[in-house]
């Protein structure tokens, strides 16, 4: 049997959520020598409220090596990530966020206990995740964007069963948290198809599915809307709120999607080559980058350049034009003062891009 980790690049019969080094044949609660309670919730430690997840000067280096001629090599060390610190609290929702090569990725990967760190101090819900994995990995789920944890060539519903009988999941309990995910994530016609065949949103929810059937405590999400179409982003979106809001399921959310985090998220954490740059409201996220939303117009006919307050035409093609105007602004009376000055047909906004706004803030 191959495992759908096999096929992304994980471990063979990876379980959502686990770490390297497990395998289909041990059960994660046998490993960590536990079982789950009717909360899903085991005894880890008891971690203040507003340290939940707990990161201090954290730093992460590579050794590189280059051949530089047919003998010779060099060997340079890179830090993927460089002393960042922050604190997460117990039910929060941020989105941590950078541009490609960041170190977002490598963070999280120390924060499920697949990489040990360099140096500096990493707890999450009070447990070593380097040291402890077996224990931290029935507490915590994983779902990476290209990654999946499921099982290639088996339908979802085998894949399931598997991820219960891993994780020791009570009958119950497992049969009403895979309703509610297939419910709400739109599964029902898709657990019988094999991994394989499922298209790459339809599988990020299966990802997610499988990610939260153990009632993890805390969860991390890389890019969890990618290849999904409007309307199943949106309905990912409110089904993620309402586990944060109903089980109090802590969550780090890792995506290029602007929206996914304005919908999701109260704050958020910037890194840029491995440091930290930002921590705080996504409104202070715009004001410090200085980051521009578009709002592009269709006229009637074409006219020069518009002037309207609060905004400048970055671009003039015909009667459509391109005005850019602060993030952290609102588009309504923007808008407004276009339609009564000038013939408007239609109109639409562009959010600004991830890169763009940490390009700002970093080069600043």
């Amino acid at each position: 049997m191959t495992a759908g980790g096999d096929a992304a690049g994980s471990t063979a019969g990876g379980a959502p959520g686990a770490t390297a080094g497990e395998t289909a044949g041990e059960p994660a609660g046998e490993a960590a020598g536990e079982t789950v309670g009717e909360t899903g919730h085991g005894t880890v430690g008891d971690p203040a409220r507003d340290a939940f997840v707990d990161v201090q000067e954290l730093v992460k280096t590579f050794r590189v090596r280059r051949r530089t001629g047919m003998l010779r090599r060099t060997v340079r060390e890179v830090r993927a990530v460089d002393g960042i610190s922050f604190a997460v609290p117990r039910g929060e929702t941020i989105g941590f966020i950078g541009p490609n090569g960041a170190g977002k990725s490598t963070t999280v990967k120390m924060l499920t206990g697949i990489l040990t760190p360099t140096s500096g101090r990493l707890r999450v819900a009070g447990v070593d995740p380097a040291r402890e994995r077996t224990r931290l990995v029935r507490h915590i789920g994983v779902v990476f964007g290209q990654r999946t944890t499921l099982w290639w060539d088996l339908p979802l519903r085998d894949s399931y069963e598997l991820v219960r009988r891993m994780y020791r999941i009570p009958a119950a309990r497992y049969r009403a948290n895979l309703e509610r995910c297939v419910e709400l994530l739109e599964l029902s016609g898709l657990l019988d198809v094999p991994v394989r065949q499922l298209s790459l949103g339809q599988r990020m929810r299966g990802d997610i599915t499988a990610a939260l059937l153990h009632d993890p405590e805390v969860l991390y999400l890389d890019e969890p809307t990618i290849g999904l179409d409007v309307v199943s982003k949106a309905r990912v979106r409110e089904f993620l709120r309402d586990l944060n809001a109903e089980r109090d399921t802590t969550v780090l959310l890792t995506t290029h999607d602007l929206t996914d985090i304005e919908q999701l998220c109260r704050r958020v954490v910037v890194i840029d080559h491995g440091r930290l740059v930002y921590d705080g409201a996504l409104a202070g996220l715009h004001e410090v980058g200085e980051s521009e939303r578009t709002l592009v117009v269709d006229l009637e006919r074409e006219v020069g350049p518009v002037e309207v307050e609060g905004a400048r035409v970055v671009r003039v093609e015909g009667p459509r034009q391109w005005l850019a105007f602060p993030a952290s602004g609102s588009a309504g009376p923007l808008v407004s003062r276009l339609a009564a000055e000038y013939p408007l047909v239609d109109l639409s906004i562009r959010e600004p891009d991830i890169e763009s706004v940490i390009s700002r803030l970093y080069g600043g």
